[in-house]
């Protein structure tokens, strides 16, 4: 029966932030042992420290194989690149081997995952700086995991609950994103948010456009992206039967999200789609002065494997004091572990 559960391979993330502690923590819950069989691809040293330092209590088991790990409640696999000096590692800070050694969890998870040797992927925290200090020309995960995966259409999507928002540009000055909303790239968003939904079990996804500029134009008074662009990609996609309304204003198109009057939303720009999410996932707690809780989880869409990861960064602030919340991680394991099964269920 276990062997039945999708295998998911959880990168560590960069060793000098949060990204071990939180992965010793989301493993310490037996509910992740009955959804799925984690394991974390990083190295087993700095996950005994972190272990430790999340008062987990885990066993370690190092593995080079994916077959030599037990997959049981109590014991944390790591497929071990042994690839951080112990000695060297400083919590808390850029480093180039915390950004050389977060790069080759990324690799070696996805070149796994196009092995079929995993059946999913779940990313921790990385940081921008450091992954350029190791060598890489992407400014993060998801352009990393296209170029690995040679794939050229692809969109984030955040998720929190039920509130969905899938990006037609991410990490782009705001001064390039109007050059970049075109009819083509848009209808290509509609249609991979379309997919995702019916991934996640929904049959008839409803989606909701918002507009680029403010009050989706209001009929050209400021701005023409949504006559020329973004107008004609939604009545492509109704015309290909996929259930989509917009464009309109983004403040109310979020709004009518949230009441779930739809399934998911686009976002124009990155903080068009972040801003909304982070609201409903991040809660600050004003007596002890620490976040309560932050969760959300991003989703790559349109890669040839599956990849969640956290919403969140290394949070160097927090790194090795135990005290970095794991929630942003086991919902990102949670639904790695939804699209995983779906993928292996047949389609209706």
């Amino acid at each position: 029966m276990k062997d039945r559960l999708p295998l998911i391979g959880i990168t560590m993330g960069d060793p000098t932030g949060i990204g071990p502690e939180i992965a010793a923590k989301a493993l310490s819950s037996p509910e992740i042992y009955r959804i799925c069989r984690p394991m974390v691809v990083g190295d087993a040293k700095v996950m005994h420290q972190a272990s430790k330092i999340a008062r987990a209590g885990l066993k370690i088991n190092p593995i080079k194989e994916v077959k030599q790990g037990k997959y049981e409640y109590g014991t944390l696999d790591v497929y071990d690149l042994e690839n951080v000096d112990i000695e060297r590692l400083a919590y808390k800070k850029v480093t180039r081997m915390g950004g050389k050694s977060s790069l080759d969890y990324i690799y070696e998870a996805i070149d796994l995952a196009m092995a079929k040797k995993i059946d999913a992927t779940v990313t921790g925290p990385i940081h921008k700086e450091a992954i350029r200090l190791g060598g890489c020309p992407y400014p993060g995960h998801t352009e990393v995991y296209a170029h690995r995966t040679q794939t050229e259409d692809y969109a984030m999507m955040l998720v929190e609950g039920k509130f969905r928002v899938v990006h037609v540009t991410t990490h782009v000055a705001l001064k390039h994103v109007s050059s970049l909303i075109r009819k083509d790239r848009v209808l290509k968003v509609i249609k991979l948010a379309h997919r995702a939904m019916k991934d996640l079990g929904i049959e008839n996804p409803r989606i909701i456009v918002p507009g680029l500029n403010p009050h989706a134009s209001d009929g050209g008074l400021f701005g023409d992206e949504e006559e020329k662009e973004i107008f004609p990609a939604v009545q492509t996609a109704k015309e290909e039967g996929i259930n989509v309304e917009g464009p309109i204003p983004p403040d109310t198109a979020f709004v009518k999200l949230r009441s779930g009057q739809y399934d998911v939303a686009l976002a124009m720009y990155h903080d068009q789609g972040h801003i909304p999410l982070k609201l409903l996932g991040f809660s600050w707690d004003r007596e002890s002065g620490q976040w309560e809780s932050i969760s959300g989880v991003n989703v790559t869409l349109g890669l040839p494997v599956i990849r969640t990861s956290v919403d969140h960064g290394v949070a160097y602030g927090k790194a090795g004091e135990g005290r970095a919340s794991p929630d942003s991680l086991i919902q990102a394991i949670r639904l790695a572990a939804q699209l995983a099964q779906s993928k292996k269920s047949p389609r209706t």
